[in-house]
């Protein structure tokens, strides 16, 4: 069981895929080589060329792995009994990482961001309701802190196209906004120093939801953990979500499915997720208009 990867992630090109498991390795693998070994296709590749062009052996648990969007070279990870964001560069073998970025206090770290314009800028969710922000070029410690005031676990951030809102989701059900434009947060990234800074706005999730009639008489909705938040990036006024019940959604839109580790297709607003129950793959249209079959009316 401990050699399943904990947790993947595709470049930006979709030619690599990254794994980390709970062992600590991390694998960087070919995704076509990869796929063609799992459905045995004859035009692969030969017996005993190999399987992955990285892999490395760490000292720690890794639950969390991330591509930098500003330099493809690098990969983060991170794990829920580590305060360090490991930052291994994939061109350079090496078990030991090129960087350590570290929480002050030993919080346990849930998931990992990057801006898609800037490779120094770096966040990370901890366990207890915050977002850590590092400004790589000054420190190996945070310079912001974004605060949730709930001290529960923040399993899911995702910053927009713009990379000027970054939101956050977990166990609380509430999904939280930060403006990281202008005012504190700027002058925080001018002098290094940690300062804190509250959401701009939050959303019980459950509450929203209990206003959709047509969504309430279908089902009874409570309060759930939040898994997941990702943006639709061919509508990116989209964000979708990942339940702890399986239900999936996007804005005013949900679908009642029992599947697990969802993703956007990056054209048509497309949700893959996989099931739970089979070997299969459902794929959810939240197409931003009512012809959507996951459409509901919200006023």
């Amino acid at each position: 069981m401990n050699r399943i990867a904990n947790g993947m992630y595709m470049d930006l090109q979709g030619i690599y895929l990254a794994s980390v498991t709970k062992l600590g390795c991390l694998t960087v693998h070919d995704f076509e080589s990869l796929y063609c070994q799992t459905i045995e296709i004859s035009t692969c590749l030969e017996e005993g060329e190999t399987r992955h062009l990285l892999h490395l052996s760490t000292d720690h648990q890794l639950d969390v792995v991330r591509w930098n969007l500003a330099n493809q070279d690098e990969v983060a990870c991170t794990s829920m009994k580590s305060n360090e964001v490991l930052i291994f560069d994939v061109g350079y073998i090496s078990s030991e990482p090129v960087e350590r970025h570290t929480v002050n206090a030993h919080k346990g770290l849930s998931d990992i961001a990057f801006t898609s314009t800037d490779d120094s800028r770096l966040f990370a969710s901890d366990m207890c309701g915050v977002i850590h922000l590092w400004d790589r070029r000054a420190s190996d410690f945070p310079c912001l802190e974004l605060t949730t005031n709930s001290r529960t676990t923040l399993n899911s951030i995702q910053l927009n196209e713009e990379n000027q809102i970054i939101f956050g989701a977990g166990k609380l059900g509430v999904i939280y906004m930060w403006d990281l434009r202008g005012g504190r947060t700027s002058a925080a990234f001018q002098s290094h120093k940690e300062v804190y800074h509250p959401p701009l706005a939050s959303i019980k999730l459950a509450s929203m939801l209990e206003k959709i009639e047509p969504l309430k008489a279908q089902a009874d909705i409570i309060s759930k953990e939040i898994h997941s938040v990702d943006l639709d990036p061919s509508c990116p006024y989209q964000l979708a979500f990942h339940l702890d019940d399986g239900w999936n959604g996007s804005n005013s839109s949900a679908d009642v499915s029992y599947v697990r580790k969802p993703s956007w297709l990056p054209t048509y607003s497309i949700y893959a997720v996989g099931s739970s129950s089979d070997n299969g793959i459902h794929l959810l249209d939240f197409y931003p208009d009512s012809s959507s079959p996951c459409h509901v009316e919200y006023r």
